[in-house]
């Protein structure tokens, strides 16, 4: 602390005064994100002064490339002015792989997947990232390596620094880590055959060091080729959301799709259909952009995203328009429940059973029932054919009973029908 005393100050050496004098100019710059001065934002490691030369070491891997340039050039700008200061140099801190996290610490990991290119993926993939950073600390993963759209989405620019290990680190953007193999390429087409985009993804998801470790999305190349089933075989993905387009193509193609994840035991959330309509700017009616019936996507739908400048416009970590922070709600919910089966009490659950066992326990309680009664039973394989044993034992028609089946985790599967 600088004494008031005149005398005192006088015999005070140079650069002690000066010290202070730097460091007060130094908290007048400001993190423009959080509004925080660099010190409470954690930027500046130390300060020396020797002679009048200032040496600042900053630690801003935290922001963006442009972002941190701006932070850096208000330092300068800010220490310079500062009288009896010679010279002024700004050190970036070399990143620590202290605190940080590889894919598997990650509570949740939410892919997200479409049939088709075109659709919107991406586009849904950063809204939802950005609409799950309101609660949760969350990391958005582009894996679509041959055509990585989410840094320009987000607006993240490299460069990407490493730690002292070497491992890459995640841009951050607002709070948000964002990792792409777009923002260490150059701009050039990216035409990688299967082994070599394998041998990529694997080790970028194995290597990148995390700050945030609540929620991990991951933005899956359209359709089902080796990088999305790498990304199966790498990643514990707790969860996957399918985007689609209401147009009949696209909704049959999902469907396929929606089978292939839950083939390699990966639940699926549920589908977003997106440009579900377009709202007329002149009259304010909305209309619809395709016709089609969502009954073929098996999956439940969470959420219709209407065709509109909202949507194209750029995300912002906790701050979304009002359909995607709905749609980040139902995805939470969806995945605490993403293997729960929803099955009534009374239902006959034969997963465990022997299968000697399997037609005594259906026949047990589907006599046990008078006519109108709920059936429900729970298999862990798809129990379709039982419809036709629950036939024989009412000495009905098969047509009579209305089954209905449904998957309802990778390995769950529940009938339900009503005893004629």
């Amino acid at each position: 602390m600088t004494d008031t005393n005149d005398t005192t100050t006088v015999a005070q050496p140079d650069d002690a005064t000066l010290s202070d004098r730097v460091e007060a100019a130094l908290r007048a710059v400001r993190d423009p994100a959080a509004g925080l001065s660099v010190f409470e934002a954690g930027f500046v490691e130390d300060v020396t002064v020797t002679e009048g030369e200032v040496r600042i070491e900053a630690d801003l891997h935290a922001l963006d490339a442009d972002t941190g340039q701006g932070v850096v050039d208000a330092m300068l700008r800010a220490v310079d002015d500062v009288d009896g200061v010679e010279g002024v140099h700004v050190e970036r801190a070399s990143p620590s792989a202290e605190g940080r996290a590889s894919v598997g610490a990650f509570d949740h990991v939410v892919a997200v997947a479409s049939a088709k290119g075109g659709v919107g993926k991406s586009t849904v993939a950063t809204h939802l990232a950005c609409a799950l950073a309101a609660d949760n600390d969350v990391a958005l993963f582009d894996a679509d390596i041959h055509g990585p759209n989410v840094p320009s989405l987000v607006e993240a620019s490299g460069p990407i620094h490493a730690t002292d290990d070497g491992d890459p680190m995640p841009v951050r953007r607002r709070g948000m880590d964002v990792m792409s193999v777009g923002l260490m390429e150059d701009g050039a087409p990216l035409a990688w055959r299967g082994a070599m985009a394998h041998d990529a993804l694997s080790d970028l998801f194995e290597n990148t060091a995390w700050e945030n470790d609540d929620v991990l999305v991951v933005d899956l190349p359209p359709g089902t080729g080796d990088v999305v089933l790498t990304t199966l075989q790498d990643v514990p993905v707790d969860g996957v959301v399918v985007v689609t387009t209401p147009f009949h193509s696209a909704i049959s193609d999902t469907g396929r799709t929606v089978e292939l994840f839950r083939d390699n035991d990966v639940p699926v959330l549920g589908a977003v259909v997106n440009m579900a309509e377009y709202v007329c700017d002149c009259c304010g009616e909305p209309n619809d952009l395709f016709e089609a019936s969502t009954d073929a996507l098996d999956a439940p739908v969470l959420a219709e995203l209407p065709f509109t400048k909202e949507l194209q416009g750029t995300p912002e970590p906790g701050d979304v328009p009002e359909s995607v922070a709905t749609l980040g709600d139902r995805v939470r919910t969806a995945l605490d429940e993403a293997w729960t089966v929803g099955a009534p009490d009374d239902a006959v659950d034969i997963r465990d059973c022997p299968p000697e066992e399997r037609k005594q326990r259906v026949r047990e309680r589907f006599e046990s029932l008078d006519g109108g009664g709920a059936f429900t039973l729970v298999s862990d394989r798809d129990p379709t054919p039982v419809g036709d044993f629950l036939s024989r034992l009412a000495e009905t028609p098969r047509a009579a009973f209305d089954i209905e089946v449904r998957r309802a985790t990778p390995d769950d599967w529940v009938l339900e029908t009503t005893k004629p």
